[in-house]
């Protein structure tokens, strides 16, 4: 059966266990994500009070905001002094008009010459000035978008505030906002305007009804915009008083670079004809909600236009929003869909990927959407290793300009894929084997996680291993010219080693592949590579793994790194030592030192091969720990941590300050003597894995 031919079968299943799929034309029928609640906050609120203010209140001719009079609009709650929401949006409504009336009368050119200057502390002002070019245009995504752009670069910037005085920036933007530090900058009464504003669920909130995919296009008030565009001025005003007066200097952060790109390639390039598919396949997707197009049409214009990060930031509230969707529909909790009253927390995405809801049920949504689309979403949303698109873009630690066309491309790709799964089926069995639609079913269909920890792990142990194989192209002395000065000194101790990684192979050979035979040649390089390499080629189970699963890969991770760690001294010691001998520059000491790191590199690369492999069947075995009771996973967590211990010592021994080599000798005979003795009481991973099977 074709990867097409099995997605379709896999969606037909699920249908049949999950009749609600198949009602999902809902999305005509919903109007709003908006509570009640909040709905009336952002959009009727503000513009109860009809009063007409003049602008010269809030801002002088020379262009100075008067924080004063705008702060004195901001309510307080008589029982404890608490921001008053409410009354404050309330207030608030009638001077934002002020001021969007206000900058809708300025020519670009003189918005620059009075404001530009005062977002220059944003390290953004170019952003800034073009969201004013878009209050021009009043398209509804593109004050949305606009929205999102800005919140996101205004909290990196109070971040970079924040730190001339504290040390650990807050990670929630409400968190930064109510900091004593920021309230010493800019002072309490500007920071509680805005609260009112982005600040707290208690009050607008628009950062977050935007970014999580709750507020339509149409939801959003143009004037918000505007006064946060303001604001963002007279904050730049407030800041440099204080950086005078205080004879600081503000110093941005630098942005956050998407590294191993390739890493990342995952779907074709969509082109053109991709594109206008998917157009006319959101229109029709039980995905999409209908209010919600213009989002979708958006992202997909801007993603044409090479606005790359346009469109992913238009993009992933959408996805957001559609498998809300699909959470509260297969779950049978609609209400959910909507944003929450502030008492409570709303869906977040972390919630829909969770193996359980919180009362415990099996969360369906996953069983929907299937491994490879979930392994995907954790990878590119959440795994402390993987690009994190969303926390990236929505706290401002990406330079807009320059997001890569790359992540764009992977996850439009992977919204198409969900646009196809949802749409009706017989839609979906045309386009499965439509050309251009056909290889991204396929690529999804076959997605495995790349940053679990589980395949960090491999990759590391691919990374080591190829260091290490680099030792036999190393320029080294002839073995006579080291005989000549070491004699036999040190054989016997290189036999016993090998006698003992013999040993401790011939343990595991029974749980290696039947095509791998290593105790032929325990020493060959080019068969351990082989070895790992079809190892780190099978497939381990990666979502939901249990805290203790996981906690044995962060020490099985550790092992590695410093493995690669005593390959790369390796490397740089031997290459150097060996140019130092070349043009006589070592001391008879060094020479005598350097014959016998020479003698040590040759049962170090085994022994760090053995470890390589020893790690890797365990990795492959790694859910054979839910087996053990907790004594046996005591005694094996101290098992890993002997090894680690020892792979510790040998970076300090190997490194060019210390240069102890005979004594990583005695170092590794007493660590292969542990390895041997704790195989040989059958408490490994790969020893208990064999065991299950066997009974």
């Amino acid at each position: 059966m074709s990867a097409a031919a099995t997605v379709t079968s896999l969606i037909v299943r699920r249908k049949e266990r999950h009749p609600e799929v198949t009602k999902m034309s809902l999305p005509e029928s919903i109007t709003t994500c908006l509570s009640p609640a909040v709905h009336y906050m952002v959009c009727k609120l503000g513009f109860e009070i009809k009063e007409n203010y003049d602008i010269n209140n809030f801002v002088s001719k020379r262009g100075e905001v008067s924080w004063r009079t705008i702060s004195e609009r901001v309510c307080y709650l008589e029982s404890d002094q608490s921001i008053d929401y409410v009354k404050s949006v309330q207030l608030l409504g009638p001077v934002c008009e002020s001021v969007h009336l206000h900058l809708r009368s300025l020519t670009t050119e003189q918005f620059e010459v009075q404001y530009a200057l005062w977002f220059q502390w944003t390290n953004a002002t170019e952003l800034f000035l073009e969201v004013f070019g878009v209050l021009e245009c009043m398209q509804v995504t593109a004050i949305a978008l606009s929205l999102m752009k800005l919140t996101s670069c205004l909290e990196r910037a109070l971040g970079d505030v924040f730190l001339l005085i504290g040390k650990d920036c807050p990670f929630l933007l409400r968190d930064l906002l109510a900091s004593q530090e920021l309230a010493g900058v800019f002072g309490r009464s500007v920071m509680n305007v805005l609260r009112v504003f982005i600040g707290s669920p208690r009050g607008l909130n628009l950062r977050n009804i935007l970014w999580h995919g709750f507020a339509s296009p149409q939801e959003i008030p143009v004037k918000y915009c505007s006064m946060l565009l303001f604001l963002t001025a007279g904050l730049g005003q407030l800041l440099k008083r204080y950086l005078v007066q205080n004879k600081l200097s503000l110093v941005h952060r630098p942005y956050i670079t998407f590294s191993n790109l390739e890493e990342l390639d995952i779907f074709p390039d969509i082109n053109y004809e991709v594109l206008s598919l998917t157009e006319e396949l959101a229109k029709r997707s039980s995905f999409v909600l209908k209010i919600m197009l213009p989002f979708w049409i958006s992202a997909l214009t801007a993603f044409r236009q090479h606005r790359y990060a346009d469109c992913i930031t238009l993009l992933l509230p959408q996805l957001e929003t559609g498998l809300r969707l699909l959470f509260t529909t297969v779950n049978k909790c609609p209400s959910r869909l909507l944003t929450a009253e502030p008492s409570s927390l709303y869906t977040t995405l972390d919630e829909m990927l969770a193996k359980q809801l919180t009362d415990e049920e099996i969360n369906q949504l996953p069983l929907i959407l299937g491994e490879p689309a979930v392994e995907f979403l954790w990878d590119f949303l959440n795994h402390q290793e993987g690009p994190r698109v969303r926390d990236h873009l929505s706290h401002g630690e990406i330079n807009l300009n320059e997001f890569p066309r790359e992540i764009a491309n992977q996850i439009l790709g992977f919204a198409i894929i969900l646009l196809c799964k949802f749409s009706e089926e017989e839609e979906f069995v045309t386009l499965k084997e439509h050309a251009a639609i056909k290889p991204l079913i396929t690529c999804a269909n076959c997605y495995s996680s790349r940053f679990h920890p589980i395949a960090r792990l491999k990759k590391q142990v691919l990374e080591c291993m190829k260091s290490i194989s680099s030792w036999s192209e190393l320029p080294v002395v002839s073995e006579e010219q080291i005989q000549a000065i070491t004699g036999h000194e040190r054989c016997t101790e290189m036999q016993e080693l090998v006698s003992l990684i013999t040993g401790i192979l011939s343990q595991l050979q029974h749980h290696l592949p039947p095509s791998c035979y290593i105790l032929d040649d325990p020493l060959n390089n080019l068969l351990t590579e082989e070895l790992l390499t079809e190892l780190c080629g099978m497939q381990i189970r990666t979502l939901y793994c249990p805290r203790l699963l996981l906690e044995v890969l962060v020490v099985l991770r550790q092992i590695g790194t410093q493995c690669h760690q005593v390959s790369e001294q390796v490397i740089v010691c031997t290459e150097m030592r060996y140019k130092q001998w070349v043009n006589k520059t070592l001391h008879s000491r060094q020479r005598h030192n350097y014959l016998r790191m020479l003698k040590s590199v040759k049962f170090l690369s085994p022994v760090l091969r053995l470890i390589l492999v020893l790690i890797t069947l365990e990795l492959n075995n790694i859910h054979a720990i839910c087996q053990e009771n907790p004594f046996e996973y005591q005694q094996y967590l101290k098992f890993l941590k002997s090894i680690l211990q020892y792979t510790e010592n040998l970076v300090t021994y190997t490194s060019p300050e210390k240069n102890k080599w005979d004594e990583t000798g005695q170092l590794t005979y007493r660590a292969l003597i542990k390895m041997k003795t704790f195989n040989a009481r059958k408490l490994t991973l790969m020893q208990l894995a064999t065991q299950k099977k066997m009974s």
